[in-house]
């Protein structure tokens, strides 16, 4: 397994570095610049402005110079916050979007992996036909809609809960958020444990199992839910990656500091530095979940070897 994993981990590497290459590249390719949006500067502030941040020169150069600060852990200086470094600024953000992701993630897969069972275990019944229908409405309704009427209903109407605000975590201004990040999850999940625990439960090792007698429960929690599952393991490190870096839309909504909504502030001000210190971050978490992925469906599954 430590071969498999150094294997990986050497793979990891050029990955990273087209991933950056692509970003650096797209980033300065796109029109405008850090300081077009100030007022006009005089040449000379301009020229001598450009060169603080190593802008002036060529962009070979530049892209050489800022792989070197990678490779040691400087992501570089942000051009729009003064005197705030790329890590500094993460640091700020992510623990808005780890707390808030990482809920949203717990509380999907709960959901998501019951209400499959369950529908798996009443399969054409009514349970069933309403598992699948609310997860095509969860699927297809967009968090742009969701959000803004849970804010209308449990915050402006009944007043149950915060509108909006971090509040330093406080479990109230959580909760609305959470459910607007988990409940697309949540329909997804439950979809893809009830097509895999409806496949499992026609093996034959079920019916061996029902055949000795094992009372129900066992037999779908203890034999065919290991199973099942092994297609989720997959789906969830790209799912984990991108609800851990934040959501635009619900950041937005919720007027929450998080990665999300600081990755597109920082691109529409063509803040170079920051946003390549956020594709790197959300490129190392997905590389890093679907490493975890596959050690967990090789340990879910003993017919998979990790060589």
């Amino acid at each position: 397994m430590l071969r498999y994993i150094g294997r990986r981990l050497l793979v990891a590497i050029p990955t990273l570095l087209l991933v950056i290459t692509l970003a650096f590249f797209m980033m300065r390719a796109a029109p405008g610049g850090p300081f077009d949006a100030d007022r006009k500067l005089a040449p000379e502030i301009e020229r001598n402005v450009l060169a603080r941040y190593g802008l002036d020169r060529p962009l070979g150069a530049q892209y050489l110079s800022y792989l070197a600060g990678v490779a040691r852990g400087d992501l570089g200086p942000s051009l729009k916050y003064k005197d705030k470094s790329v890590l500094q600024i993460l640091q700020e953000n992510a623990p808005v979007s780890l707390k808030l992701g990482g809920l949203a993630i717990v509380l999907a897969a709960v959901m998501g992996v019951s209400l499959g069972v369950l529908a798996a275990a009443r399969q054409n019944r009514g349970l069933d036909h309403l598992v699948t229908g609310a997860a095509v409405l969860g699927v297809c309704i967009p968090t742009f809609v969701t959000a803004p009427l849970l804010v209308l209903v449990f915050g402006a109407r009944l007043g149950w809960l915060p509108s909006g605000g971090w509040n330093d975590g406080a479990w109230r201004n959580l909760v609305l958020p959470v459910i607007v990040l988990a409940l697309p999850q949540v329909a997804v999940i439950s979809r893809l444990t009830r097509a895999g625990m409806v496949e499992v439960l026609r093996a034959n090792y079920i019916r061996t199992a029902r055949a000795k007698g094992l009372p129900e429960h066992r037999v779908i929690l203890g034999h065919a839910l290991r199973a099942a599952i092994l297609p989720l393991v997959s789906y969830l490190g790209p799912a984990c990656a991108g609800l851990l870096t934040g959501s635009l839309v619900v950041e937005r909504i919720f007027n929450l500091p998080g990665l999300g909504k600081f990755f597109v502030m920082s691109a529409l001000q063509r803040d170079y530095t920051v946003v390549m210190g956020m594709v790197i971050v959300y490129a190392a978490l997905i590389l890093a979940l679907n490493l975890l992925a596959d050690l967990l469906h090789a340990a879910l599954d003993p017919r998979v070897r990790l060589t």
